[in-house]
């Protein structure tokens, strides 16, 4: 594939196209407190953990934002059923506090709009994995949002998370299979990896949905159900990820 992919540190001009990137995230996600705080640091701070893929023509075609954090540390040890929230904390106060990293988490790898289904992903996967490695670290790890679990919002994820293909036995989840064929292994799933919460006028803001029952309401992009209560005004939507371990070595 004709992609040039390097680090933002090697390429700072490209951090203005890098976040203009058309993307498909849905528009509550990016309500995440965690990461609407935390997020926009990353290329700042952790400039050489984010990886830039251009085309020919010098279009930036896809993103990757990884942290280093130290997994090792007092009252850590295991990745965090807090997923992609916690690791962004972990990683920022590890910054703050000089702990020396040990390992590094996937924050995000999205190809643009025009671009998707061409397997630029896998190699955004390994460029980031080989980035790890070049930069010391034995392991990568990813709270990885299965691409295809919104179809299904009301299967548990550790159900989901552990379906394959008869055929081949690769994992069922298109994005899931593409971390197993890169050599990652499904470890576990962060049932918090995600949260995001507002009044119900903000989530119909945010999805279009009239949110009038209280309950599960399911919304397009969602993993899960959002949880919805008419009597107290407001809405939560808890995303599980899928935590997957890369080998450097």
């Amino acid at each position: 594939m004709d992609l040039k992919i390097t680090t933002l540190a090697e390429r700072p001009e490209l951090a203005e196209a890098l976040e203009a990137m058309p993307d498909t995230w849905p528009a509550f996600v990016l309500e995440d407190l965690v990461g609407w705080a935390n997020f926009p640091r990353i290329a700042a701070e952790f400039p050489e953990f984010v990886i830039v893929a251009t085309d020919p023509e010098g279009t930036v075609v896809a993103r990757g934002y990884s942290v280093p954090f130290a997994l090792g540390a007092p009252g850590r040890g295991k990745l965090p059923e807090g997923g992609w929230d916690q690791v962004l904390l972990w990683a920022f106060s590890d910054l703050r506090h000089g702990r020396t990293p040990d390992t590094v988490s996937a924050i995000e790898i999205t190809v643009t709009t025009g671009r998707l289904g061409q397997g630029i992903s896998g190699h955004m996967v390994a460029a980031m994995r080989e980035n790890a490695r070049r930069l010391g670290f034995r392991e990568l790890v990813a709270p990885v949002r299965p691409s295809g679990k919104h179809a299904e919002a009301a299967a548990p994820m550790e159900e989901y998370a552990r379906r394959v293909r008869e055929e081949d036995g690769l994992p069922y989840d298109p994005w899931l299979r593409v971390h197993v064929r890169a050599g990652g292994v499904i470890e576990a799933v962060a049932p918090v990896s995600m949260t995001v919460s507002g009044t119900l006028d903000q989530w119909r803001t945010w999805t279009g949905l009239p949110f009038d029952t209280e309950g599960s309401v399911e919304v397009p992009g969602a993993l899960v159900p959002v949880h919805s209560s008419l009597t107290h005004g407001y809405a939560v939507y808890a995303e599980p990820n899928v935590w997957v371990r890369h080998r450097t070595a």
